[in-house]
């Protein structure tokens, strides 16, 4: 420890605050072990992150990556146990870490030795325990120990099993566990702890929601994880306006989902009342083919009938009309968000079947427009007024998604800086010189990092039940904004052509062109002037996002602007496979530095269990620190030595009695 440099003056100064530190810490021993305890911990590794971004309801290969700590524990497998384990015991060890409830059942269904392969997995499990302990202090693995056997652990884990004096100490413990039946139950709980030690920290670049059947199981996890930040996407707010109660985010939502033929998400995940649509679209469009709206069905996911699909098709129909309605009045309503090229729906011709955009004529796609009145197109029948009324009730008296909305808001945000790291989903506004541009958000003109704090504070307004329902409404309505508006941070382009892209054959009218950001970004000038915006410092600052897919399979890479950006969205989403070219990216910082791990597609949970199946990765090298970065260098570390510094002035007043001991 360096010797302080402390001055009565300081103390003075500070001696409230040192009287209250003085609780915690009542003699100069406690002070001191503290010190030494503290300097320690900083010169501990690094701890390992772990960055993923556009997740879009795969949870399955979510929980995987989370259990196999992208490819993390199987590492460490091959380098603890080398050539004294066949690949196949390897294998079999990283499924049961991965799964061990599902594993050991199995296990007991089969004709193995059981009582043989406890005593075998929990020699092995500590021997992996240890090893992922091994960059934390004991009072932290300590913390994260199940209660339970949280003793027993922590002795199989810092007894050195080859001690000859400790050989029969250990193996009577382990013949114990066994022998009174625990051995299933401590496994499970070795197993979870190498789970959690082996990620400490886990970031979340938005993008949880639509597409994949899982974004509810995804939330449930996330809510539970022991060290987590989540930076909102796009469809994050989305569903988040949606259980505001906002009806233009709950249209889209539902029009997704039903794109997706998703409907697991709403109903199984949500209890949102799907009956209302349903039979409304059976009533509606019964004799209406409903072609453009035949949703994209995973035929190994479901199994749905040609009824089921017509039924969907029937559904998306009329939610894409009323959605199509909606965002016409939402932007009449907020003029001051110039999007007035999305009221769409006056050009419609109903008889000829064409519609008028910017004096052109283009044919529709889709000619029946039964609930569409030309004298009032933006209107609702009473019967879709009261489809989107009950709707809006399913989502915001959902109580699950209002638990999950309040985690979103309680651990995450429009950005995040962690490490040197600055994170957001999509975009930051800037002008065509890269510097930041200038918006106009509830009548105050921001930009850069204000702009998002900004933004940050409107959409939180919806939820602060302090604020009268008009104000908590005004601001609920700015969620579909962020979704799709043309200066929106999340989005990053100047319309959002869904109208067009679903009834149009014209490409040009269907084109999303893209804001200053996405064409810059490769540019390290243009990083340099968004990390100095943001006040980020270090000789290793990055900015991570995800949003928009990196096509690898085009050649395209996801290390940008010399290594100053890395854009994690490798298409986790199924559909996305086949555009990308993989199954998505996890990026792991650890001490020695950063790594892209490229990842293949995941087959199934069933697979893994059974098969031992795993998600291969490719990793790919980003960027590698000369010397071991250790927790001095990080964050924590930095909040450690304020620490130390305020201990080393209390350690000074008590050694000056300007604070008396206060000894047991």
């Amino acid at each position: 420890m360096a010797k302080s440099h402390v001055t009565i003056e300081e103390v003075k100064e500070d001696l409230r605050y040192l009287r209250l530190l003085a609780r915690d810490f009542p003699t100069v021993s406690s002070v001191t072990t503290e010190i030494i305890n503290l300097e320690a911990i900083l010169h501990l590794p690094k701890p390992t992150e772990h960055f993923l971004a556009d997740i879009h309801g795969e949870h399955e290969a979510f929980q995987h990556i989370l259990r196999n700590a992208s490819g993390n524990i199987k590492r460490k497998v091959n380098d603890l146990f080398g050539d004294t384990m066949s690949d196949e015991e390897k294998k079999e060890l990283c499924t049961l870490i991965y799964y061990p409830e599902e594993k050991l059942k199995l296990l007991r269904q089969s004709d193995i030795d059981i009582d043989e392969y406890y005593r075998r997995s929990l020699i092995r499990l500590i021997v992996v325990c240890r090893d992922v302990s091994s960059k934390y202090t004991r009072s932290k693995v300590r913390k994260s120990l199940p209660e339970e056997y949280a003793y027993i652990i922590e002795e199989l884990m810092h007894e050195a099993n080859d001690i000859q004096n400790k050989q029969a100490y250990f193996n009577v413990i382990i013949d114990t566990i066994i022998g009174t039946g625990r051995a299933d139950h401590f496994i499970t709980a070795l197993c979870y702890l190498i789970q959690r030690l082996v990620i400490d920290r886990l970031h979340i670049l938005g993008d949880i929601f639509d597409r994949g059947p899982g974004a509810h199981h995804i939330m449930d996890a996330l809510c539970e994880y022991h060290h987590l930040d989540i930076t909102w996407g796009n469809h994050d707010v989305l569903w988040m306006g949606a259980a505001a109660g906002n009806t233009c985010c709950i249209a889209s939502v539902l029009r997704l989902s039903l794109r997706d033929a998703n409907t697991t998400t709403l109903e199984d995940g949500y209890a949102i009342n799907m009956v209302p649509l349903a039979t409304f679209a059976m009533e509606q469009y019964a004799d209406d083919p409903c072609e453009i709206y035949q949703p994209r069905v995973d035929e190994e996911r479901t199994n749905f009938t040609e009824k089921d699909v017509r039924l969907i098709a029937q559904m998306h129909k009329a939610i894409s009309v009323i959605e199509f309605k909606l965002s016409g009045q939402i932007a009449m309503q907020h003029p001051e968000w110039n999007m007035m090229d999305r009221c769409l729906m006056e050009g419609i011709n109903k008889e000829k079947g064409v519609i008028v955009i910017d004096g052109k004529e283009y044919e529709m796609k889709d000619k029946l427009w039964p609930t569409l009145d030309p004298a009032n197109p933006y209107a609702l029948t009473p019967e879709e007024q009261d489809v989107i009324d009950r709707l809006r009730h399913s989502f915001v008296r959902s109580e699950r998604l209002q638990a999950h909305v309040n985690c979103l808001l309680m651990r995450g945000g429009m950005y995040m800086i962690y490490n040197s790291n600055l994170m957001f989903h999509a975009a930051v506004p800037i002008n065509e010189d890269g510097s930041m541009r200038e918006v106009v958000f509830d009548g105050v003109p921001v930009k850069g990092k204000e702009l998002l704090k900004k933004v940050e504070r409107m959409a939180r307004t919806a939820f602060d039940n302090d604020m009268p329902t008009e104000v908590r409404n005004k601001y609920a309505d700015f969620f579909w904004y962020l979704w799709c508006g043309p200066e929106s941070p999340l989005f990053g382009k100047a319309k959002m052509a869904t109208f067009e892209r679903y009834l149009l054959d014209d490409k040009e009218v269907q084109k999303e062109p893209k804001g200053w950001y996405y064409i810059l970004r490769d540019n390290a000038e243009v990083c340099d002037k968004i990390l100095d915006e943001f006040g980020v410092k270090g000789n290793h600052r990055h900015i991570i996002n995800g949003h928009v897919p990196v096509r690898v399979g085009k050649g395209e890479t996801p290390i940008k602007a010399d290594g100053r950006l890395m854009v994690i969205d490798g298409g986790f989403s199924k559909i996305y496979h086949n555009r990308t070219g993989i199954a998505g990216y996890t990026l792991v910082y650890h001490s020695r530095g950063f790594e892209l791990v490229q990842l293949t597609p995941f087959t199934s949970t069933e697979e893994a269990i059974q098969n031992g199946t795993d998600i291969d990765g490719t990793i790919n090298i980003v960027e590698m620190v000369g010397e071991r970065e250790k927790v001095k260098d990080t964050d924590i570390g930095r909040g450690i030595m304020v620490k130390i510094a305020d201990l080393e002035r209390l350690l000074y007043a008590y050694r000056k009695g300007v604070i008396k001991e206060r000894p047991n």
